[in-house]
């Protein structure tokens, strides 16, 4: 069973940086597209950042230019978050969808962005 992986989580200050890191706990082959969604207290969960296996990027308005999501050779995702916002503070959840459609969710990392 494949188990996705999430660290780098915390408690920063408004301005800084976190990085976060998804691995899952096996090679998951035919990778279609890989993605960091976030939930905050009382609202929907919302995609934060997703690349594709082609290596294409996309990113909402509320994020673009401070967050950047990039992949390793082994499917391992990472989302650098910069200039972070206390809005930004939320459960981030990575995301692997294959091409014959599993579609598997890490367990959530806790980020905090408080003075």
């Amino acid at each position: 069973q494949v188990q996705l992986m999430e660290s780098g989580g915390g408690l920063v200050q408004p301005g800084g940086s976190l990085r976060l890191s998804c691995a899952a706990s096996v090679r998951i082959f035919s990778v279609n597209a890989m993605g960091w969604y976030r939930q905050a207290p009382g609202k929907q969960r919302e995609l934060v950042a997703r690349i594709t296996s082609g290596g294409s990027a996309n990113y909402p308005d509320s994020v673009k230019g401070r967050f950047t999501i990039s992949r390793d050779a082994e499917n391992t995702v990472f989302l650098q978050m910069n200039s972070l916002k206390p809005e930004d503070t939320a459960v981030y959840y990575c995301n692997i969808l294959s091409n014959i459609g599993n579609n598997y969710w890490g367990q959530g990392t806790q980020v905090t962005v408080s003075s």
